[in-house]
């Protein structure tokens, strides 16, 4: 793990976005189109900002959530939704989005036609995950109900998760393809997670997910 610790999150936000996208570039220099998987909530949002109007070829970047609720793109808890105002606008509106959701009851139902659209875009070329308070990542949740499975080495590249706490059900990337990324960037804000990170570095990957990719993981902090 290499921790970057920054003054203040302004600072951090756009110094993240600065090597995003000098790894992206650095990518598409060697490769036809890189793959870049990002997480939902609110915390990564002025990363997003920055990144939306960088002088990228968008076009051949395809992007991808790290894990989606299973709720409509309109609902207000979509992180698809978050991800079309904060980060698919701008120049990177060009990207190619590679979908977590379709119009199914469950994310069972739908499991096959996402995963087909996930496969090719592997090994991620670029991955930006958060992390939650008690140690999880996408919805990788401690307690969830197929974390287990999520976490084997055949894991199959998206799994749905019910977790206690989890209002909706979610789909998520599993631990191997995480892993698995070319690049891994973890983001973090305030104390409590700077204590929960400390902590994850002696526990297991079922106590606290995030030990799955933090020995490759650069993770970048401020209070």
């Amino acid at each position: 793990m290499n921790l970057m610790e920054y003054p203040d999150r302004e600072m951090m936000m756009i110094d993240l976005a600065n090597q995003l996208a000098g790894e992206l570039n650095g990518c598409l220099m060697n490769h036809d189109t890189a793959s870049f998987a990002v997480p939902g909530g609110t915390t990564p949002g002025p990363v997003f900002d920055t990144l939306s109007g960088t002088d990228l070829h968008w076009d051949r970047i395809h992007v991808m959530l790290t894990d989606e609720r299973w709720v409509p793109e309109t609902h207000e808890r979509s992180n698809t939704r978050l991800l079309r105002e904060r980060l698919l606008t701008g120049r990177a509106a060009m990207a190619h989005y590679v979908p977590l959701y379709a119009e199914t009851e469950t994310p069972e139902e739908a499991m096959e036609e996402l995963t087909a659209g996930i496969i090719p875009e592997l090994p991620i070329s670029v991955l930006l995950l958060g992390m939650g308070a008690d140690g999880h990542i996408g919805s990788l949740f401690p307690g969830a109900d197929q974390l287990a499975q999520a976490m084997e080495a055949d894991a199959p590249p998206l799994i749905a998760m019910r977790a206690p706490g989890a209002p909706e059900p979610r789909i998520t990337l599993t631990g191997p393809v995480l892993s698995g990324a070319m690049s891994i960037h973890i983001l973090i804000t305030g104390e409590e997670k700077r204590e929960t990170l400390e902590r994850a570095r002696k526990q297991d990957r079922l106590t606290a997910p995030v030990r799955a990719v933090l020995g490759a993981a650069k993770v970048h902090w401020a209070a």
